[in-house]
């Protein structure tokens, strides 16, 4: 899974991926201090990994992982090449969602952009410049298509699609709201990669005194609840500046730390949860001497798809999945007592994995 990390300058974007990603991206009181890309990948935190691996006592223990990039800060004209332009935009191509950092504070040390922290309105000036972008995707694609699509019915569906887009486009409104019955034209529009299709999850960047009630007497938090729920987005309350001061921390001091603030979980916890529920993901485990390890896969996702996810040839030889939950597992305490027991099912082409299934792949290529 790869996120990519967007907002105004000096809103906390590159504090927040420093201390998500210990990758120590330059972060600055002043707009553009990122100049490239910062790409840095992170382990999903999974306390099953550690229990499997040391029932099985397996030599590696291998988490899933997901991949930050963080863009430099766009500003309003930035799709017309103000500030450092399109570049940062193309980047945002490349990921799987957007991880929007608004600023939810007040603090006359960091200026703001705009000269003032309004949460709609910065919203609103990034979602602009990803529709601006968008559009001029689809004017270039319209004119090549409009050439090629005077005899050909199936260019001339997509066509009409594309000007639907357009004008869902210049009403302000994100290509994610456009709908179409046809499943293939749908297909087609996913295709484009266009930057207002991408799911969002809007990182609420508040003072740690507003950490503890998840920003429920913040006014800017609820700015920004209410634009996410216009178009089903996940929205996260974090504090960059804590999230920094945790990563500085040695693994035993982080939830001494966490409780000391009255918090149960990091904001890192926090953005992993909401990018696995955004995108329907869960991860499905492996486990045996050699190795324990999470694999991500779709909520939906049949046995065969995800034995695909380890190697091509257990999807194309797949003859069964010997599946368990890994609570059962563990309280069992070995795979045969699980297997006494009945805990094992013994799955064909046709079987949904779980979150949490310990799956033993049968195959023959």
């Amino acid at each position: 899974m790869k996120l990519g990390i967007v907002g105004l300058p000096n809103v906390g974007k590159s504090t927040l991926f420093n201390s998500l990603t210990k990758a120590g991206a330059e972060s600055a009181n002043y707009p553009f201090c990122t100049i490239d890309p910062n790409v840095g990948v992170v382990c999903v935190p999974d306390h099953r990994l550690k229990l499997l691996g040391d029932l099985y006592h397996s030599k590696k223990v291998t988490p899933a992982v997901i991949e930050f990039v963080d863009i430099a800060g766009l500003v309003k004209g930035a799709s017309k090449g103000e500030g450092l332009g399109n570049q940062f935009l193309a980047n945002i191509r490349e990921v799987d969602a957007v991880v929007h950092v608004v600023r939810c504070f007040e603090d006359p040390n960091v200026i703001h952009v705009e000269g003032s922290v309004d949460p709609a309105r910065d919203i609103d000036t990034i979602n602009l410049e990803l529709i601006f972008s968008d559009l001029e995707i689809l004017e270039r694609r319209i004119s090549k298509t409009s050439r090629s699509a005077i005899n050909d019915k199936a260019l001339a569906k997509e066509l009409a699609v594309l000007k639907e887009l357009q004008a869902v486009l210049e009403d302000g409104q994100p290509a994610c709201t456009y709908e179409n019955d046809d499943e293939d034209l749908m297909a087609f529009v996913r295709s484009l990669n266009l930057l207002t299709c991408k799911p969002v999850i809007f990182a609420a960047n508040v003072s740690e005194e507003d950490l503890a009630d998840d920003g429920a007497s913040n006014p800017y938090v609820a700015a920004v609840r209410e634009t996410a729920a216009k178009t089903g987005s996940g929205v996260f309350v974090i504090s960059a500046q804590i999230e920094q001061e945790i990563a500085e921390l040695e693994e035993d001091e982080k939830q001494e730390y966490l409780e000391a603030l009255g918090l149960s979980e990091s904001g890192l916890d926090k953005l992993i949860a909401a990018s696995y529920e955004l995108l329907g993901l869960i991860s499905f485990l492996t486990s045996g001497e050699d190795e324990t390890r999470a694999w991500t896969i779709k909520t939906g996702t049949k046995a065969p798809q995800a034995a695909g996810k380890i190697h091509s040839d257990f999807e194309r030889g797949f003859i069964r999945a010997e599946v368990v939950n890994y609570q059962d597992l563990l309280d069992c305490g070995t795979y045969a007592k699980a297997k006494e027991k009945g805990l094992v099912g013994l799955e064909g082409k046709d079987y949904v994995v779980k979150d949490g299934d310990v799956i033993l792949f049968r195959f023959n290529v």
